[in-house]
């Protein structure tokens, strides 16, 4: 990348605080790992291949999801100490959290972040305890007495194993026979099971479950082994969708989507670092 950038191998190992020659076994190394010529060298300098050029973008993606994931451990790890304590909900932790602290941390470098994972229930607790600055729930039921601002949205998808019957079906499942299916669910307390079970309230009653489980991957492993389907997050479920390890079963006449908010309380006032995070997170699409 920083060869890209500087135009220039030798300009890239002082960036780098090498020698141009350790860069140069660096990259020849990097070229029989992949398999790809990455740099033409000449006596007038080195330029980036085409494939060098491709190989460079597909690096851009990695590094900053690796540089999201090392922001989202280190605001694990900075739960007492941060001087902006966060509390999400699971899927709002999983999927958009790392992105929202990365834009976070390039607007305000001198703050940290203390970030806890629970379900949306105990986030409301959390806010009210005073315990943390500002909340992320997918709950479509605002906590009481809590200032909220909408965020994001998210739809549910419901899910099935490929061998599952349903995975092929011509027509959009019936809601009455989602509803009379026992699922896989999220734990009570979950904003994802809240939101299901409140979109399916008005018709008709909802089978018991027939599996309880506290995190989303939990809840991903047993469909695929074919225990029951699941309603969960497009967010969750977009990786093992594109894998074909899962099947999407569109639903009749039935709205599963949601919206994602922040939750504060109302007084004292929100503080810069947690208003900060709130318009990122309102301007960061999902």
């Amino acid at each position: 990348m920083l060869v890209a950038e500087q135009g220039s191998l030798g300009k890239a190992a002082k960036l780098q605080a090498i020698t141009q020659a350790s860069a140069s076994r660096r990259l020849d190394t990097l070229e029989r790992e992949l398999g790809v010529p990455l740099l033409q060298r000449s006596t007038s300098g080195s330029r980036l291949t085409p494939q060098g050029q491709v190989v460079v973008d597909w690096a851009r993606a990695a590094l900053a999801a690796s540089n999201d994931l090392l922001l989202g451990v280190r605001a694990l790890r900075q739960q007492r100490n941060a001087s902006l304590q966060v509390a999400a909900s699971m899927t709002v932790a999983e999927y958009l959290m790392p992105a929202w602290l990365s834009s976070l941390r390039r607007t305000m470098p001198e703050v940290e972040v203390g970030l806890r994972v629970v379900n949306s229930r105990r986030v409301g607790d959390l806010v009210r305890a005073g315990d943390i600055d500002v909340g992320f729930i997918e709950s479509p039921c605002v906590p009481q007495g809590l200032a909220t601002k909408r965020v994001a949205q998210d739809r549910l998808a419901v899910v099935v194993a490929p061998q599952h019957p349903w995975a092929r079906r011509r027509e959009p499942l019936d809601v009455a026979d989602l509803a009379a299916t026992p699922l896989v669910v999220r734990e009570p307390g979950s904003g994802t099971r809240l939101a299901l079970e409140r979109a399916l309230a008005e018709r008709g009653a909802i089978a018991a479950p027939v599996l309880e489980l506290s995190s989303n991957a939990a809840v991903k492993v047993a469909v695929e082994a074919g225990v029951a389907p699941a309603v969960l997050s497009a967010l969750a479920v977009a990786a093992e969708l594109r894998e074909g390890r899962l099947f999407e079963v569109p639903i009749g006449d039935l709205d599963l989507r949601r919206p994602l908010r922040a939750v504060w309380r109302r007084k004292p006032r929100l503080p810069d670092p947690a208003a900060g995070l709130v318009r990122l997170a309102m301007t960061s699409r999902p």
